[in-house]
């Protein structure tokens, strides 16, 4: 687990069984809380119980998309994504994170 830049406590799941479950293995997401996909440019939503929003970053950690509130059953991808930030529905927009954003996470 690392702390981003916005206090944002982030776990990070780079091993492909982690990856591959995501959210589907840990508790409901809470505010100020995110799950680091790496590496990562795609997510599907099936199975979830409900919405998130999910951030595309490039090798920089530069945003390169932000996606609102994907709801269960979705899937979802980025071009050129190698890390995707998994957050509670509506913390994307909370925490003012948008494309050109430059993101420190990596601890």
């Amino acid at each position: 687990m690392s702390m981003g830049a916005s206090g944002l406590r982030i776990h990070v799941a780079t091993q492909t069984h982690t990856r591959l479950l995501g959210l589907l293995a840990r508790p409901p997401l809470s505010r100020n809380e995110a799950l680091a996909l790496h590496p990562c440019g795609a997510i599907h939503t099936c199975f979830m119980r409900y919405a998130i929003d999910v951030v595309y970053l490039d090798a920089n950690d530069k945003v390169l998309r932000v996606v609102a509130a994907i709801r269960p059953w979705r899937l979802s991808a980025c071009l050129g994504a190698r890390t995707t930030l998994e957050l509670l529905a509506g913390e994307a927009a909370r925490l003012g994170l948008h494309r050109g954003m430059q993101i420190a996470w990596r601890g």
